[in-house]
Order: structure tokens, then sequence, then C-alpha cells
């Protein structure tokens, strides 16, 4: 019971962390415009993986798609690849996982195949958060150096005194979103991992016991021997012939013939 209830478990968390993964994907909010030293503004900037936005204050939003694939930067392309990675092995895990779940009986499969079955959908899971994990950390990681690089230059102008105009980028929801999923992805794929023991059958070791044919041989006494029907004293015995004695029976009850 609580193997089923550990794959179940796993099955449910991995699947709310696949779908965030993919909102993920999908959102725009990937990174927004820093508003600490101008929180006025009549345009709001947000960009995402696939394109970039710009919100008015009168409450139009306009996208618009990056049209592109070598201007893009390499960082941006590589987050991007990991991302769709995650994606396809965790739809893969899912599909495999179904497959593989206890309270779901297909034919005759047995427990070790869908030990089998489990352990695979865990590992998918595992890889698919950790590249997710990974993505999102990267784009964070250039979302940060960008962000004091324009810092920088905003105060370079006569010893710090002018301060130039520049858009600078912070952190999205979609980043958040990302790492979270990542999470219940990988947690998910360990728990998967975990069932797998409780439903691989365990090993019994037999003993091996030999039998050997008994080495005693076997006389037959052709003179037979007799037997009471058992009705009173004065019962009549009979004779059966071919009765099957051991030889050192035999021996131990000399015939008159013996004598001879």
């Amino acid at each position: 019971m609580a193997v089923t209830a550990c794959q179940g478990l796993g099955f449910v968390v991995s699947l709310i962390g696949i779908g965030g993964i993919i909102a993920a994907t999908c959102m725009d909010q990937w990174s927004t415009q820093d508003l600490y030293n101008n929180p006025v503004t009549a345009v709001f900037n947000y960009q995402g993986l696939w394109r970039s936005c710009v919100r008015e204050s009168s409450g139009f939003t306009e996208c618009r798609g990056y049209f592109t694939m070598l201007g893009l930067p390499a960082m941006l392309q590589a987050v991007r690849a990991l991302m769709i990675v995650g994606i396809v092995l965790g739809a893969i895990g899912l599909l495999v996982s179904i497959f593989a779940l206890k309270c779901i009986r297909i034919g005759s499969m047995e427990d070790s195949a869908k030990a089998t079955m489990t352990l695979t959908s865990g590992i998918m899971f595992i890889i698919s958060g950790l590249c997710a994990i990974a993505g999102v950390s990267v784009f964070a990681n250039m979302l940060v150096t960008n962000f004091w690089m324009s810092t920088a230059n905003m105060y370079s102008g006569l010893g710090g005194m002018v301060q130039t105009v520049q858009t600078r980028y912070t952190f999205g929801a979609a980043l958040f979103v990302g790492w979270v999923a990542g999470a219940l992805t990988l947690i998910g794929g360990v728990m998967m991992c975990i069932a797998c023991r409780g439903l691989a059958p365990e090993e019994t070791n037999y003993k091996a016991v030999s039998y050997h044919a008994s080495g005693h041989n076997v006389a037959y006494k052709t003179g037979g021997f007799k037997a009471s029907t058992g009705f009173g004293p004065t019962a009549k015995n009979k004779i059966y012939d071919g009765g099957a004695r051991p030889e050192d029976e035999v021996q131990s009850h000399p015939s008159k013939y013996d004598y001879v």
C-alpha cells in the first residue's frame, strides 16, 4: 500500500512540475523592467524566451516575436534548448509512468516490468527537472550580469554626478515558476525511483537438495512367502510369489537347501 501511494504521489507531483515547466517556457515575463529609479512611467517592458512586449499606461499591450535565430544571444538559445529538452523528457516520462502505475493492469505485465518502467520514468523526471532548473538559473545569471553592467553605465557620466537613463531588467515571474516546477519534477522523479524498490520482486534463495537412488541390491525369492487370511487359527495360508526382499534379509533366513 505504501509503495502504491509513493508511486501515485510521485506521478502527481511530476505531472504538476511538468505543467509548470511548460507554463514557464511559454510565459513572457522572464525579465521585467526595473522601476526602482523610475516608478512612474508611461510604458512597461518585459521579455520572454520567444518575444518581447510593451504595455502602455492605457492598458494596451503590444508584443513582437524574435524573428531571428542567429541574431539572438547564445545564452538565450541555450536556455531555450534546456527548457525544450526538459519538456520532451518530462512528457516521455509521464507516458511511461502511466503504464507503470501499479493500480493499472495491462494484460499479463509482471511486477518486474512495472518496476523497470517506474525507474525509467523516475530518471527521466529527474533529468527534466535538472534541465529546467539549469535553464532558469542560466537566464537569471545573465540578468544579474546585465543589471550590474547597466547600473555601472548609468553612473559613469561625470564621475557619477550625471545619471543616464537606461532600461534595466530584473527577475520576472516566469523564473520563479520555472524554479518551483523544476524542483517539483525533481522530487517526483526521486519518489518514483524510491517506489521502484518496492515494486521489484524479492529474490528468494532456495537450498538445493540432491536425491540419490538407494544403493542396496534387491533380490527376488522364487519360493514366495506365506500370509494368513486373518480368519481364526484354522485359516488357510496363501502363498504369494514374486515378493521382493533385500539381499541381506534373504541371507539372514537360510533355507533347508543350504545344508545339502
